[in-house]
């Protein structure tokens, strides 16, 4: 299955959570954001927001700076 995470696309297995798809791109701990299909995610819901083929995710961080 193919998705998109912030515009690259990503091939997953199967359907998993939010949760689980992010510690496998690396992303832990820290501050960001999702957004899903153009939603944003809170993070007490990662665990429950299944990824599918086709979805779209933007992660975006805060920039430092001026």
């Amino acid at each position: 299955m193919q998705i998109f995470v912030n515009g690259e696309g990503q091939a997953i297995d199967r359907p998993t959570d939010l949760s689980s798809l992010l510690q496998q791109l690396g992303y832990s701990g820290g501050t960001f954001a999702v957004a899903v299909n153009g939603d944003f995610v809170p993070r007490a819901d990662y665990p429950r927001t299944e990824i599918k083929g086709g979805d779209t995710l933007d992660v975006v961080a805060p920039v430092v700076g001026g």
